[in-house]
């Protein structure tokens, strides 16, 4: 005898037919060839693309601003030396940019270089095919560092107490307090339970930025007036100015020479200056003995009762500064 009609909906029918489309899944999910793998030719999407834009805006931004900053505090305390203030030059964006780039020592970018390797150094010391006892080790290392930031900040706040016993490296304070809060944002610093929220994580974020456009600020000051200093001492080296003029100028000052020249329309000629800069045709100069404390520095109007004329400024032969 044939075996009986299916009835429908008998479960057992309805088991089998599932059973059968579960094993046929499994086949299908067998023989289906691998997804591609990320990088091999596959076109990015807009949306990653758009980050990827936002990003590099974002960080450009940052850096042009920051280096716009460092432009002003340098070029601020520079001609501050020379009794100018910077802010009546009329300097604008690429010239501060420009002035912000004596900053970029070779103590800055070992710096940076080290800042940036640092948080991926347990990967490049296993990429470098270091032994792995070496690599385990270093990461300890950096972890330790990283759960000691509260002394990071104690060392700041201790140097900001003794802020004019550590000058001219005052900025080695806010350097330490902005080091230990971004170490406390780290996940070696975290490892069971990581910052969120604004007070846990926005504001010490914010205070380490703030913390570092301050160290900015004192190392482009202290630059500033490092290089002020160094063109005063060296003031014989800088163009010559010499002044023409029909009337009497009041110039006076250690190292000007004053001439009167009979039957000239100009009759006045003044020499030993020096330009300090020249700028909407302005000429802020100084006397070759300029003191710092006591002289004056001097600013000559180009117009149609004065004469100026630049030339070279003296040259040591032998190698030192002939004043």
């Amino acid at each position: 005898m044939g075996a009986p009609p299916a009835v429908p909906g008998d479960p057992a029918v309805v088991a089998a037919r599932a059973r059968a489309r579960a094993r046929r899944r499994r086949q299908l999910r067998r023989t289906a060839p691998p997804p591609p793998a990320s990088g091999t030719g596959t076109p990015p999407q807009s949306g990653q693309r758009f980050e990827w834009a936002n990003t590099v805006l974002g960080a450009g931004s940052l850096v042009g601003g920051l280096m716009f900053y460092a432009g002003v505090m340098h070029s601020s305390a520079y001609f501050a030396y020379f009794h100018v203030r910077a802010s009546i030059l009329g300097f604008g964006f690429p010239q501060m940019i420009i002035w912000s780039l004596r900053l970029v020592t070779l103590p800055v970018l070992i710096g940076l270089a080290l800042l940036a390797v640092t948080p991926r150094l347990p990967e490049l010391l296993v990429s470098l095919r270091v032994p792995h006892r070496v690599t385990l080790g270093v990461r300890r290392a950096v972890r330790a560092v990283a759960r000691q930031y509260v002394l990071f900040v104690a060392a700041g706040v201790v140097l900001m107490l003794l802020w004019q016993h550590i000058q001219p490296y005052g900025w080695a304070a806010p350097l330490l307090v902005a080091a230990g809060l971004v170490l406390g944002q780290s996940e070696a610093a975290n490892p069971v339970r990581p910052p969120r929220g604004l007070w846990r994580r926005g504001f010490p974020i914010a205070a380490a930025g703030l913390f570092l456009v301050w160290m900015i600020a004192l190392v482009a000051g202290h630059l500033g007036t490092q290089d002020a200093r160094s063109a005063a001492a060296h003031l014989v080296r800088r163009p010559a100015v010499v002044v023409l003029s029909v009337e009497r100028l009041s110039l006076t000052g250690p190292g000007l020479v004053t001439e009167t020249l009979p039957g000239m329309h100009y009759r006045y000629r003044y020499t030993g200056l020096r330009l300090i800069l020249e700028r909407d045709r302005r000429y802020y100069v100084l006397p070759v003995g300029w003191r710092a404390r006591t002289d004056p520095a001097f600013v000559i109007e180009d117009d149609d009762t004065i004469l100026v004329q630049l030339m070279p400024g003296t040259r040591p032969q032998d190698g030192t500064d002939p004043r």
